[in-house]
């Protein structure tokens, strides 16, 4: 592979990493990602930044936490002057493009792209903005509810999978155009789904592969007033108590969730024959932005740091990085510098400013620092915070009590050793850490200030002529198949890949 390697990102949206332990798990139909975890550096416990969508893609893209992006919730602006691996990448002389979500808020759709091959599927304006003036208040126009599970079911079509089904399109044609060589620059393709994000509604081929599995069991839940405050929160923000929650109902979602992971495997695998039918060498990398709680303790969705929100996977086929199992924590945030090293770009101008790390280290047995994580939208009424650091996961909310989890004794998270005076050792530390790294008071001064400023511009913004922000695709006929000013020898050459079989 040449200096400059192309390289193509895999994203996927709420893909929970408990079920990629070392691949993906043995009852998941997934032949793509599993052909794809052979040849891959695989990261069993990843950690997204922030377990919501915006926010989460934010700091992969910049290798920043929220409380430097400001992408605190999926309403808040991305600022233009925060750079992206796009921007790193592309000024070091790649082409950049992107297929499908990034959930950017603001004018700017772009954020170091140099082309969108389709809209996103979320809105790009402030209308989802929490408010933290109002507590204990729902938004219920867009807040979560459990009717994505009550609704779980099949479908032929829905507003995701026509979505899915364009991205993969769009990226496929990409991948053939790239290969016809008429622009020499290196490329980095971010390809990125929203399944299996719920709601859990999934193609019956897809559904069918799960039924009457032990895993669409539901999982022993948590009582309402035996959860913690911030679990309380997130419950009552979904609306919990105006739904008679079935354990068929469970079943179902769950079925429709495991079927999702299929269809999107298969959609990957058809990128990725692509990339192999045209001889095109790259780095690829599959990870998604956050997890899904599916039902565990009682919870669904994400916006928490169990780790079935918070641990996504993460996966990594490059030259310079042997196939195997890293078991120790990292973060998605360190995507960027680690993408960086391996198309040795240098990242030196903003490495101050920047949260995550290189990566590639680790292939040979270094260590990384503990892993930080933020999260600060609808569901809590303060920022709230974590650690991961060895065994150890650490919880801290200036309203709540605080967390303290040993993952190896107790992988479930049922155990809070807060008071165990045989944790009081690792529990300072981690307090002496967290108070180093925050200082919560301004921080949550912050995310106040924000949302008051965003919910004062989006209803004069709404008031009369209303210019959205979506990105609209760019597609110019007159350049595109066969027309006048084009010579038609030359375009059917050009366009034929290969050439000469």
């Amino acid at each position: 592979m040449s200096a400059r390697p192309n390289i193509l990102i895999v994203m996927v949206d709420q893909l929970t990493g408990t079920l990629f332990p070392d691949g993906p798990a043995a009852f998941l139909h997934a032949p793509n990602l599993r052909r794809l975890a052979e040849l891959s550096l695989r990261f069993a416990n990843c950690y997204t930044a922030s377990p919501l969508c915006a926010p989460a893609r934010a700091s992969f893209m910049s290798g920043q936490l929220p409380h430097r992006t400001r992408v605190y919730d999926n309403a808040a602006e991305f600022a233009s002057d925060i750079p992206t691996y796009a921007h790193h990448l592309r000024r070091a002389g790649y082409y950049t493009a992107l297929s499908g979500k990034m959930h950017f808020v603001g004018p700017d759709q772009m954020h170091g792209f140099e082309e969108r091959l389709t809209t996103d599927i979320y809105p790009a304006d402030f209308g989802w903005t929490p408010d933290y003036r109002k507590p204990g208040e729902r938004i219920d126009w867009w807040y979560h509810n459990l009717g994505s599970v009550t609704g779980a079911g099949v479908a032929e079509i829905t507003n995701q999978l026509e979505y899915d089904d364009d991205v993969a399109h769009q990226a496929v044609q990409k991948l053939y155009d790239l290969s016809r060589g008429a622009d020499a620059r290196p490329w980095c393709l971010t390809v990125s789904f929203t399944h299996p994000h719920d709601p859990f509604v999934a193609r019956r081929k897809y559904w069918d592969l799960y039924e009457g599995a032990p895993e669409l069991e539901p999982p022993t839940p948590i009582d309402y007033a035996d959860q913690d405050p911030h679990s309380q929160r997130l419950m009552d923000a979904c609306d919990w108590r105006a739904f008679d929650i079935t354990p068929e109902q469970i079943r179902r979602a769950r079925q429709g969730y495991f079927a999702n992971i299929s269809y999107v495997d298969e959609k990957i695998g058809e990128v990725l024959s692509v990339l192999e039918a045209t001889r095109q060498e790259a780095i690829v990398v599959f990870l998604s932005d956050h997890g899904e709680m599916l039902g565990e303790r009682g919870l669904w969705f994400k916006m928490n740091f169990f780790d079935g929100a918070a641990r996504v996977p993460m996966m990594i086929s490059a030259p310079d990085l042997p196939p195997g199992l890293i078991s120790d924590p990292v973060s998605t945030i360190d995507l960027c510098p680690t993408l960086a090293a391996l198309a040795g770009v240098a990242m030196d101008e903003v490495m101050p400013w920047t949260d995550g790390v290189n990566l590639v280290p680790m292939a040979t047995g270094e260590s990384r620092p503990m892993v930080a994580m933020e999260y600060a939208a609808e569901g809590t009424v303060t920022p709230v915070v974590a650690l991961r650091q060895g065994a150890w996961k650490y919880i801290r909310c200036p309203a709540d009590p605080e967390l303290l989890f040993d993952l190896v004794t107790d992988p479930d998270e049922r155990q809070n050793l807060v008071d165990d005076p045989r944790a009081a050792e690792i529990l300072a530390h981690f307090r002496k850490a967290a108070d180093a790294r925050w200082d919560l008071a301004a921080f949550d001064a912050d995310v106040r200030a924000s949302q008051a400023r965003r919910w004062v511009v989006y209803e004069a913004l709404r008031n009369g002529a209303y210019f959205p922000w979506d990105y609209q695709p760019l597609r110019a006929a007159s350049e595109r198949y066969m027309r006048n000013h084009m010579d038609l020898n030359i375009l059917e050459e050009s366009k034929r890949f290969p050439r000469g079989e």
